[in-house]
């Protein structure tokens, strides 16, 4: 999330501090941004945890709500944020993997353990991934991420697609769309699970003897 910038805010308030105005740190451009969708990430973290609050996340800040509303127009767009961490981290590793490679089911499978493997480093986010923590949040968000998935689904069809017209399968795109759906269905609910387990239940867990029953 380094990769975000914006004009430092001398004016965020600073809620009950008796410190001199001398003594208070002016951020670096863009560094208060990246600190609230970073505390926003470490917050959703939490198992179980409730629906995060501006006034919570203020609060966890030392900040007031206004000061978190200098760098966002709403929490809409602090998750739309993490969204694009998201999308921007996982891609980039994805676009790697197809450039490198050659189309196959190898391939698909590194694509499957990406994302996975995204999600277990950074267990706040995958609340968002799977939508857990856009429930009550504007509707925009969960179409955002299931506009992800459906990428992931994408770009394993066509992994699949080279790879069983490479087998000689009579119907390859068939069989594709249908590997790839399986696939793509079998990656959420890993992170759902390990959402759901307090992220005790690693997604990548025996991932690759799971793997072996798609590909």
């Amino acid at each position: 999330m380094n990769a975000l910038t914006e004009e430092p805010d001398a004016d965020d308030d600073v809620v009950a501090t008796a410190k001199p105005e001398k003594t208070r740190k002016r951020p670096k451009p863009g560094e208060r941004r990246v600190q609230i969708l970073q505390t926003l990430a470490q917050m959703l973290e939490q198992p179980g945890a409730e629906r995060i609050t501006t006034a919570a996340l203020a609060a966890k800040l030392s900040v007031s709500e206004a000061a978190l509303y200098r760098h966002f127009a709403s929490k809409a767009q602090m998750f739309e944020g993490l969204i694009e961490f998201i999308e921007s981290s996982v891609f980039t590793l994805v676009n790697q993997i197809v450039e490198r490679d050659d189309p196959s089911a190898q391939q698909a499978g590194k694509i499957v353990a990406v994302v996975l493997g995204f999600g277990e480093k950074n267990p706040g986010m995958v609340r968002v991934m799977v939508g857990d923590a856009l429930v009550f949040e504007h509707e925009r968000l969960i179409a955002r991420m299931n506009q992800f998935f459906d990428r992931v689904e994408s770009q394993l069809r066509q992994c699949l697609r080279a790879a069983a017209e490479g087998a000689g399968s009579a119907q390859p795109t068939v069989d594709s769309n249908a590997q790839a759906s399986a696939l793509t269905a079998f990656t959420v609910g890993r992170l759902q699970r390990y959402a759901r387990s307090g992220f005790k239940r690693n997604p990548t867990e025996h991932l690759e003897a799971g793997l072996r029953l798609f590909v």
